[in-house]
């Protein structure tokens, strides 16, 4: 055997679970299809990122229509978590249960908030999560947070004693990053720009590296993983695209949510018509990406001199807010859209985007989309069919209208937004999901297969709802679940 257990992604999924499993001694192989980020100027060139799509993937996916589009996945050691805001926030307790939302109800977990709590305490003690107890929506904690929040900018300190005055209840992101270590290499936001210094609590600065530091575990990169081999229900060998073979006693996947139902459903053989861990045929549905906006509110009077600017978040819309009492969802600020960054995503002309740039605060508006299983991953002659069916979005325009009136009332006198597209992978998930039926779901709520004893999941395929807020927090403590399961023996 090549190893007792393969990892297949290197994300937060992949990355905690082997940290989480390297003590246990065993030949742990983690396989990324990518390389290591290398620091170069471009990492915190705002034109080479946001203008010139440097980082993003060479490859495209099919949508709903069969149209072609280049996804915004990314395929670095570390994954997607390479380029994310570092916002590391727990669910609410409210979201492990049925939601009556605008949009219809979410079915619920299989566990409620206290199963996961102490995994989320050993989540934050990992990623060395910032953050302070000062939301209104926080659910019970066991432990405090281990380091106090990232402070304010100026411009964000006026904007959260604004939105005090009218009656909200802003309150401090929790963060996975060292400020002053990030701002030492450049002045620049970490929101969608890549960690290459260690500054940020991402997949590889945290779980890979304690990972490597255990003899035992091996990272092979470049290491694009083609399809999955069986014997009777188990789960033998990992064929590579480059036609190598690895075997193991014991396999997680943690490729994100569209690579991992891809590749289920691209092992499919005569014992397994339908794809692996797929008697449900559930694999690669009830895909969920959230709806999501960024808020631009403006002062022709004031300017924005923030350099990273992501350290509020208001809750005030999560519970409730929607006609009938209806959740509308989570408003964060978003990394500082700089001059260029506006002028890149935006179309408007180089000077337009400056003057507003430097005038506006940044927010970013996310609400949940529900599982259905129409909006679905499927894989046509070797390519990614991405058919997302956008749910909810009547709750989403109902919190970008409430933020924008929310905002003129603190004191900007023209707010504007513009919706994400589906080119922007706003924290998907979903597409092999946790349950106790086998016949309704993929794996059980330990992230092992109903149909596979030694196959586990450990990304964000698994969420069963989406929530509406920020994912890589409940990713780790999901992957930590998986790999305490595997140490008790579970899958050899």
């Amino acid at each position: 055997m090549d190893a007792d257990i393969i990892i297949v992604g290197s994300g937060i999924g992949g990355a905690t679970a082997a940290a989480a499993l390297a003590p246990s001694g065993r030949r742990i192989l983690i396989l990324e299809r990518g390389e290591r980020l290398a620091d170069a100027p471009h990492c915190r060139d705002p034109q080479a990122i946001f203008r010139d799509g440097r980082f993003r993937p060479e490859e495209s996916w099919l949508d709903g229509e069969g149209r072609p589009f280049n996804p915004g996945n990314y395929y670095y050691v570390g994954g997607n978590s390479k380029f994310y805001g570092a916002v590391l926030i727990r669910y609410r307790a409210e979201d492990f249960g049925p939601i009556r939302h605008m949009g219809g109800t979410t079915p619920g977990w299989p566990l409620g908030y206290a199963d996961y709590e102490p995994w989320y305490a050993r989540a934050e003690a990992m990623f060395q999560v910032r953050g302070t107890e000062d939301d209104p929506t926080d659910p019970p904690r066991s432990t405090p947070f281990p380091h106090p929040p990232v402070s304010d900018e100026p411009e964000i300190a006026d904007l959260r004693a604004r939105l005090r005055r009218i009656g909200l209840h802003p309150s401090h992101l929790p963060l996975g990053v060292d400020l002053d270590r990030w701002l030492e290499r450049a002045k620049t936001p970490w929101d969608a720009f890549p960690d290459t210094t260690g500054a940020k609590m991402d997949a590889e600065s945290v779980g890979i590296a304690q990972a490597l530091a255990h003899p035992n575990v091996t990272l092979l990169t470049g290491a694009r993983v083609a399809a999955l081999e069986t014997q009777g229900n188990r789960v033998t060998a990992l064929r590579l695209q480059d036609g190598r073979r690895l075997t193991s006693a014991t396999v997680v996947l943690a490729a994100g949510a569209v690579n991992t139902a891809a590749l289920l459903l691209s092992s499919g053989s005569e014992a397994h018509p339908r794809g692996l861990a797929n008697r449900s045929d559930q694999v690669g549905r009830n895909f969920m990406n959230h709806n999501a906006s960024a808020v631009l509110a403006v002062h022709p009077w004031r300017r924005n001199r923030s350099v990273y600017q992501k350290t509020l978040m208001i809750n005030d819309y999560y519970l409730t807010g929607g006609p009938n009492g209806e959740p509308l969802g989570n408003v964060q600020m978003l990394g500082r859209v700089s001059g260029p960054i506006l002028a890149a995503t935006s179309g408007l002309p180089r000077r337009a985007a400056h003057w507003i740039a430097d005038h506006a605060l940044d927010l970013y508006a996310m609400s949940e989309d529900l599982p259905s299983p129409d909006s679905r991953v499927t894989v046509e002659n070797g390519r990614i069919r991405l058919d997302w069916r956008r749910s909810n979005w009547e709750a989403h325009l109902a919190l970008v209208a409430r933020l924008k009136r929310d905002l003129r009332r603190a004191g900007y006198p023209l707010v504007l937004s513009r919706a994400f597209d589906r080119r922007t992978p706003s924290h998907q998930c979903g597409t092999a999901r946790i349950g106790l039926d086998p016949a309704a779901s993929v794996v059980d709520p330990w992230g092992r297969a109903h149909d596979h004893p030694n196959l586990f999941i450990a990304d964000a395929s698994v969420l069963p709802t989406s929530a509406a807020v920020n994912p890589a927090l409940t990713v780790a403590a999901h992957a930590l679940r998986v790999a305490h399961r595997i140490s008790e023996g579970a899958g050899a």
